[in-house]
């Protein structure tokens, strides 16, 4: 099953058995950044000066990004300038939201309802599937813990985790100093094609500053 790059980070957020997502700040950013560089490798979306410039507005058949391209190009059109971080911010809470629909309908996570202390409605979405998961961390782990040369699609992902300091999610149990010097060598390469490069790039900066930001405030 193919899934998108905003996708494949909320799977590695939500908690298999709990289905609590970790990292939530972050990884809100790093879903929707997911999201946006998929169009960009899709030739829907150029990124590029801190700025986002819609290229192609014909469907790519997948519902979740669809919906992201129309929202993105309503938005766009409102302002003389489409900038990156504005895009991100406004979006990564809707992103989030509907890239969890997405994976409910695929069938890898499942909605569960609670009420916290009896009153307060909490969603949470644990596993259902875990088959696109494992392939994902054993894609991980054989780029990053083994050395193997990365894709285009794989190196995208390494960037995105790396610029919002998602690690932990990525590699659950192992230290940091093992796995982050290996992902900011990737995120630096020239592993993905220039146009795809530039994207993750501005989404590695702003990702990046916003994470700093946060961690800051909570300090």
């Amino acid at each position: 099953m193919s899934v998108t790059l905003g996708e494949e980070v909320m799977l590695l957020s939500l908690d298999d058995e709990s289905g609590v997502a970790r990292g939530r700040a972050s990884a809100a950013w790093a879903v929707a950044g997911g999201t946006l560089l998929e169009l960009v490798i899709r030739d829907r979306v150029r990124v590029a000066s801190g700025r986002v410039t819609l290229t192609d507005i014909s469907p790519t058949r997948e519902g979740l990004l669809d919906e992201r391209l129309h929202l993105l190009g309503e938005w766009a059109r409102r302002r003389r300038s489409a900038k990156v971080a504005e895009w991100l911010a406004k979006d990564q809470t809707t992103s989030v939201r509907a890239t969890v629909s997405s994976l409910c309908e695929r069938g890898l996570v499942v909605e569960e309802r609670h009420r916290a202390l009896g009153l307060f409605p909490v969603r949470r979405y644990p596993e259902a599937d875990g088959t696109v998961e494992r392939e994902l961390r054993d894609r991980l782990e054989r780029v990053v813990l083994h050395g193997a040369r990365p894709d285009d699609r794989t190196s995208s992902l390494i960037a995105l985790l790396h610029g919002a300091r998602l690690h932990g999610i990525a590699f659950p149990g192992v230290p940091h100093k093992q796995v982050e010097p290996r992902m900011a060598a990737i995120a630096e390469g020239q592993w993905a094609a220039g146009g795809v490069r530039r994207a993750i790039r501005e989404m590695q900066a702003t990702m990046a500053a916003v994470t700093a930001a946060t961690i800051a405030a909570c300090t």
